[in-house]
């Protein structure tokens, strides 16, 4: 959906840079969507040419540090292309070889590439397509409250042939997609969603989906809106136990947004969240969820493996997945929703080892 992000006292005009991404992330929804000045929907599959920027540095301020908390940071890129259908990207999936990659956009598109690599660092995105999502007959979205995706996750398979879960807000479903040869085909049916989704916002809504891989619930289909919590102190987030979904909830610390969720091997969840305050600025925050606490009915605080501001190379953080690296490593990565504001904000793709502990000497998250 919405937001955005050398310290100051080293480098100024990197704290003006932190400080005018979260003036276009704060604009963009209010701005851009209302006034519709986001490009319409692709209507036919392009290719693309992506251009990459090294990351090489998460921590501006300390480019000596590589570890941050329980993250490890393996190198990022900030992309960009001359396809004026290319950004707002809102959820991530990657293959479990980690070679390539599937966005969604909310402007109702999704997007494959491959990925390529130095050693353990992303260097580029290569041979990547741009297609619209389609609705029940094989159309391309045509109305912004049918194209808002905001939440991916693979259900089967993988993404030369499999079955994805798209979630949408505006208009509240969460669709299977089936998707052959990186190419997201027409929905094959909607999830029954839990009555209580009728309470979200237009643009509060679905904005996380993931697949438990183990656990006593694999197999189950869990959700998160991104603020729903109705003076409860919990946002709200349920789990589909055969077709019905069953709330529980997630504490709310600090007024961070959930922007996405993805299951470990374990069935524990990692949660991304987006916090944005003029005065403050950008920041993300990662939980991690364990396995056994997932639950209907449940009430969970989780705990924080990672937070951090602006004086990070961070954005409008909104897409998360997980595979496991070559040694069995668990490989955690981000994409960023620049709102097509491509003035102020940025698409960064992140990558990061998840290291087991925090050993006492660590980097301060």
């Amino acid at each position: 959906m919405t937001d955005r992000g050398r310290s100051g006292a080293v480098d100024r005009r990197a704290m003006l840079a932190g400080v005018l991404a979260g003036v276009g992330a704060a604009l963009a929804p209010t701005l851009g969507r209302t006034e519709d000045k986001d490009p319409p929907p692709p209507t036919s599959i392009e290719s693309l040419e992506i251009d990459a920027r090294a990351i090489r540095h998460f921590e501006r301020g300390r480019p000596e540090v590589k570890r941050f908390g329980q993250l490890e940071f393996r190198g990022g890129l900030v992309l960009s292309s001359s396809s004026a259908n290319f950004g707002g990207w809102s959820g991530l999936v990657m293959e479990a070889d980690g070679k390539s990659l599937l966005a969604i956009s909310d402007i109702g598109s999704w997007m494959t590439a491959n990925i390529a690599y130095d050693g353990s660092r992303p260097t580029g995105l290569t041979r990547a397509r741009l297609g619209p999502l389609l609705g029940s007959r094989g159309q391309p979205l045509e109305a912004k409250r049918e194209q808002d995706a905001e939440a991916v996750t693979l259900l089967e398979g993988n993404l030369q042939r499999g079955m994805l879960l798209i979630g949408f807000e505006r208009l509240h479903r969460v669709g299977r997609f089936p998707v052959r040869d990186g190419q997201v085909l027409a929905p094959t049916g909607y999830l029954k969603m839990p009555a209580d989704a009728k309470s979200m916002r237009p643009n509060q809504g679905i904005e996380a989906l993931a697949v438990l891989k183990g656990g006593p619930h694999k197999g189950a289909v869990v959700a998160f809106a991104e603020r729903l919590t109705r003076g409860s102190g919990y946002h709200t987030g349920w789990i589909w136990i055969g077709s019905e979904a069953h709330k529980f909830g997630l504490q709310d610390i600090d007024g961070y947004n959930i922007t996405d969720a993805a299951s470990l091997a374990d069935g524990g969840l990692l949660v991304l969240e987006r916090y944005f305050r003029w005065s403050e600025g950008v920041k993300m925050r990662l939980r991690h969820i364990a396995a056994n606490e997932i639950a209907p009915g449940a009430r969970i605080a989780g705990r924080t493996i990672f937070q951090g501001d602006s004086s990070f190379e961070i954005d409008n953080m909104e897409g998360m997945a997980i595979h496991q690296g070559t040694a069995g490593e668990t490989i955690v990565s981000l994409i960023s929703d620049d709102n097509f504001n491509h003035l102020l904000q940025r698409t960064l793709f992140l990558q990061f080892t998840l290291l087991a502990e925090t050993p006492k000497n660590a980097s301060r998250p």
